[in-house]
């Protein structure tokens, strides 16, 4: 039995010893590998594997233990346990093995690590700096460029939501008007109607009515030959009453409705709201009324007549073919057509100086365009103030040259105008008219 033993011993040795040896063998070529080592022909080193007796035998059991610097494994007396050693030393084998792969692997990272931060904080020459600026400058001008772009793209579609939206205000804005009109004529026509009843008891018998052939405006009284300027009644609407108006009857073809005259100064057009919507002034000077306006505008089709004169007998005109004033509701917002004419165009100029599709405002009355402010009381009159003017035929009537506020007479279009900005005087006006005609009229 002791034979027997001493040879299995012999065996587990030689296998342990063969084992350990090829464990040792192949890290030391991994460290060789890992030190930059050549593949010289080098022999094996030396197994330090021994075996060695701690005690005498007893029987079946014999104390001996493996030597493998610096390891000391002391290996069972009884004999039956030598497999589940050989099992430990195989785990043991594994973890030196994993030990050394981690190892491995740990000096791969580094390496890696080394050299990306060498890559990182080496100095760069003139030529990578350049080419860095010029990346990053690149990519910055990218940036603005798509920046630009989508800025650009915004304001096209603000632009277009802004077109789109004031077209369905215009087209709401008219609807509600027409329904006002109707609403304002029926209830108008029924106390015009009441005003005829007989306050007693009426007669059996009732003289015929005598019918009166009422005449819309001047061009209908041109029409039946009445040629002569003066003062005529006129009836747009049969729904409201009648009021009277100045006709010219015989400049550029007649049957012109006037409406505004300035030409002496004694009337100041520096009203209020109600003033100007039911109308003021005397033969020379007024302003016929918002309301009456309204009413030959929204009767037929009318264009737009001005006549300008200065102190120095030059004459110009504006000339435009619609010719449009909404109901007090809508705040009486003005619409005109295209511009014919000497004058230059004032009315349809620029922004935020463009009178068309504007409301008319007061001193009393702020429904302009300029937020801050109020045009209708900086300029001292009524009219249709974008924010503010480049025209205002309801200024302040100067009989000579002014400096200061521009609240006098003013057509910025007008011929001389940019000698105004020049020697700092505003010019004055001498002569206004402002008068309408339905378009279809022949003369």
């Amino acid at each position: 039995m002791k034979l027997a033993g001493g040879v299995l011993l012999q065996a587990v040795a030689l296998l342990l010893a063969n084992r350990f040896a090829l464990s040792e063998d192949h890290a030391g070529r991994g460290e060789e590998e890992r030190r930059g080592g050549g593949g010289g022909d080098k022999g094996s080193p030396a197994c330090p594997l021994s075996l060695q007796s701690s005690g005498k035998c007893d029987g079946e059991e014999c104390p001996y233990q493996v030597n493998f610097p610096p390891l000391t494994i002391q290996l069972p007396k009884q004999f039956q346990l030598m497999e589940k050693t050989l099992q430990e030393v195989e785990l043991l084998k594994e973890m030196v093995n994993t030990l050394q792969k981690s190892c491995q692997d740990c000096k791969l990272q580094a390496d890696d690590h080394q050299h990306k931060d060498n890559n990182d904080f080496q100095p760069a020459g003139p030529a990578n700096q350049s080419m860095v600026q010029d990346n990053r400058v690149t990519d910055l001008q990218d940036k603005v460029t798509k920046l630009s772009e989508n800025l650009k793209n915004a304001k096209n579609q603000i632009h277009t939501l802004h077109g789109r939206l004031e077209q369905m205000n215009l087209v709401n804005m008219n609807n509600v008007e027409s329904y006002v009109d109707d609403r304002v004529a029926n209830l108008t026509f029924f106390v015009n109607s009441l005003d005829v009843k007989c306050s007693s008891q009426c007669s059996v018998t009732e003289p015929k009515p005598d019918y009166l052939l009422l005449q819309g405006d001047c061009s209908n009284y041109f029409a039946t030959g009445n040629q002569q300027n003066g003062i005529y009644k006129i009836t747009p609407d049969p729904r409201n009453r009648s009021f009277d108006v100045y006709c010219d009857m015989e400049s550029f073809g007649g049957g012109w409705t006037v409406f505004q005259m300035r030409q002496d100064g004694s009337v100041s057009f520096n009203r209020t709201w109600e003033d100007y919507k039911n109308g003021f002034g005397n033969g020379k000077e007024f302003w016929l009324g918002n309301d009456k306006i309204h009413l030959l505008t929204k009767s037929k089709e009318m264009q737009l007549r001005i006549e300008l004169e200065d102190f120095n007998g030059v004459r110009e005109y504006a000339k435009y073919d619609q010719f449009y004033v909404a109901n007090e509701y809508l705040k009486y917002r003005l619409t005109i057509g295209t511009y014919t004419g000497t004058a230059g165009d004032s009315l349809n100029f620029r922004k935020p100086y463009n009178h068309d599709q504007k409301f008319f405002s007061t001193p009393d009355r702020d429904n302009d365009q300029y937020a801050s402010s109020n045009c209708g009381a900086y300029y001292s009159s009524g009219w249709w103030f974008d924010a503010c003017l480049a025209a205002n035929l309801n200024g302040k009537y100067y009989n000579k040259k002014y400096k200061g506020v521009r609240n006098g007479i003013f057509w910025a279009t007008w011929p001389e105008a940019s000698d105004q900005n020049m020697n700092g005087y505003r010019k004055p006006f001498r002569k206004v008219k402002m008068m309408m005609r339905p378009k279809t009229f022949l003369p």
